[in-house]
């Protein structure tokens, strides 16, 4: 699915209207529809339930003032709120006849803003994508008043305020939603984690804009679903063996951390990899043997961290960084390895540390190397960002300096192409924030790398797709508070094979 900017999300309006040959007030009632179709689902009885309206001048206006209408004929006791304005966009202007005379409507000035029940449901209506500067005046005034009624505020497309396209400055006003309905397609700001206080939880309902834009629009940016990788796994051949899907290398483990190469061993295993071996300091022998037996050990001549690169003929992909410390001769067993190795390598963890530590390795990074840092580790890769919109150009200009893969860590983990693309993972829970969560992707994507069936990109895209899946499966079980890491890998298995292609007729 893609992430369309609010020019794009204007011409898509746009080509709807000409494909179809309707009025944009048609589209409209459309989208008004749909958002009411949403809201009613989840709100309690009508006749019990007050809804306030609250509408700006433009066409996000315009959608609140259809909405009102709808819920009025649906029994809801709807109050609707004007923003004063010198002139409004047509549409907005048909909808304001459309409405029943005894539906309450007012003005609302700013010395008199009337008081805000915390009981009542507000559809904040006020401004949408069309946003290009922060609020001021008595829109920032009204924005402030509603904040600080603490009601149930749901917001049309976008909190009001909210820049689609750029970062907020600081201090300016923007409405806290608990809920934001997008159109069609989620914007860019609602991913964001800055933005997260004023969205809330983010919904998207369709609304039939034009499937032919949709299909031949360019976007960089990108939303990785089920739809995106429904059949992108090979399924596996009858005559499989072993050697079929690959095998891998893990470097990971010192002193006290064994634990990490046991969690991204198991995951490897989980995701298909035909062999794994895992290359240990000796203090990690017996617990690797006993906790991952159907994993080949070779450990170090150092009991404590890694001090050898082993030989990498036999290997496929090679994943190396959970739980390696940054000893001295650690850093030097990567960079060895980023300068011989000629198969996939996978690089998390103490590697990532090593590698902000000493960037003059980073020139040494095999192309398609990918890179699987939390914002903390990738601003050591390469400076502290401004804001979540400037951390997302760091990683587009990493990615293509370096012509590698980088999935920045996150509610919504972002995966950055040497191409320049943006991919928004989907699945995940916060029940992931725990220790150990990214030794089980570093695993997982090593096993799909070694699969030479499967381009880095689709890999990648695999990897953190059936990383957050199988955290999703694992909290019907466990819940959030008591997932942990050791859980993922048990769901590995059943997140990938709802992505393998059927053989079905």
């Amino acid at each position: 699915m893609k992430l369309l900017t609010a020019a794009q999300t204007r011409e898509a309006d746009a080509a709807t209207i000409r494909e179809e040959g309707i009025a944009s007030a048609e589209l409209m009632e459309r989208a008004a529809a749909a958002f009411v179709g949403w809201l009613h689902a989840r709100l309690s009885p009508a006749a019990d339930t007050q809804v306030l309206v609250l509408c700006g001048p433009g066409n996000n206006g315009g959608d609140g003032l259809a909405a009102a209408r709808l819920l009025h004929q649906q029994g809801y006791q709807v109050q609707v709120g004007l923003l004063p304005a010198e002139q409004h966009s047509a549409d907005w202007e048909l909808n304001r006849g459309r409405l029943p005379v005894e539906l309450h409507v007012a003005e609302w000035q700013p010395e008199q803003f009337p008081t805000i029940s915390p009981h009542t449901v507000v559809v904040d209506a006020l401004f949408g994508t069309g946003l290009s500067r922060p609020l001021a005046g008595a829109a920032g005034a009204l924005v402030q008043h509603l904040n600080s009624a603490g009601a149930r505020v749901v917001s049309i497309d976008l909190p009001s305020g909210l820049l689609a396209d750029a970062s907020q400055p600081a201090g300016s006003p923007v409405v806290r939603a608990r809920h934001t309905v997008s159109f069609e397609l989620p914007k860019l700001a609602l991913l964001l984690p800055q933005n997260a206080e004023f969205v809330g939880q983010w919904h998207a309902v369709p609304i039939g804009l034009s499937p032919r834009y949709l299909a031949e629009v360019q976007a960089d940016m990108h939303l990785v679903d089920a739809a995106l990788l429904a059949g992108c796994l090979p399924a596996r051949p009858t005559f499989a063996h072993k050697g079929t899907f690959g095998h891998a290398l893990l470097l990971a483990g010192s002193r006290g951390k064994v634990g990490a190469a046991v969690l991204a061993a198991q995951a490897c295993l989980r995701g298909g990899v035909g062999l794994l071996t895992v290359a240990a300091p000796a203090a990690g022998y017996a617990v690797l043997q006993s906790t991952v037996p159907e994993a080949m050990c070779l450990t170090d001549d150092c009991k404590t961290h890694l001090t050898n690169l082993p030989e990498l003929k036999p290997y496929a992909a090679v994943g190396m960084g959970p739980g390696i410390d940054q000893a001295d001769d650690t850093r030097a067993v990567l960079e060895e390895l980023l300068c011989t190795a000629k198969v996939p390598l996978v690089l998390d963890a103490d590697a990532l540390n090593l590698l902000g530590a000493n960037r003059s390795l980073l020139d040494l990074l095999p192309p398609g190397t990918i890179l699987t840092p939390h914002p903390k580790e990738f601003e050591r890769l390469t400076e502290p960002a401004h804001n979540d919109y400037h951390r997302l150009e760091l990683l587009r200009t990493f990615a293509r300096q370096y012509r590698c893969y980088v999935l920045l860590k996150g509610a919504y983990s972002c995966l950055a192409t040497p191409e320049g693309h943006l991919y928004f993972n989907t699945t995940g829970n916060p029940g992931m924030a725990t220790g150990g969560s990214g030794d089980v992707l570093t695993g997982l994507l090593t096993a799909l790398r070694a699969d030479k069936r499967l381009s880095a990109l689709d890999a990648a895209l695999l990897g953190v797709y059936a990383h957050g899946r199988a955290a999703d499966l694992a909290v019907a079980d466990t819940g959030q508070a008591g997932l942990i890491a050791g859980d993922l890998p048990r769901y590995i298995g059943r997140a990938l094979q709802a992505l393998t292609t059927s053989d079905a007729l």
